[in-house]
């Protein structure tokens, strides 16, 4: 499922247009959640999940082509944990 397709079942669930809807998951996702978890922040979604953000400490990984050392700089990735419930539901 794409942005789309979510944003017309979400209008079709909720009654508004498609338009509305994928103005509210936009909202949602790059106007919250991003902002959020870029900053430092946890967003906890009772009954689905958390988004996290982690770092990752410098290393020296290995150039698959030239098999010699590299050096990978630090950095900052996204996590996700899904909730008992989401899982659950998953799974049951």
């Amino acid at each position: 499922m794409n942005k789309v397709e979510l944003g017309a079942e979400v209008a079709a669930k909720a009654n508004i247009t498609k338009k509305q809807a994928e103005e509210i998951i936009t909202l949602i996702f790059n106007n919250i959640i991003v902002k959020k978890v870029k900053s430092g922040e946890d967003v906890k979604i009772a009954g689905f999940g958390t988004f996290g953000r982690k770092t990752r400490a410098a290393r020296t990984g290995i150039n698959p082509q030239t098999k010699q050392p590299m050096k990978i700089a630090a950095s900052k990735a996204v996590s996700f944990k899904a909730s008992a419930t989401f899982k659950a539901a998953v799974n049951g």
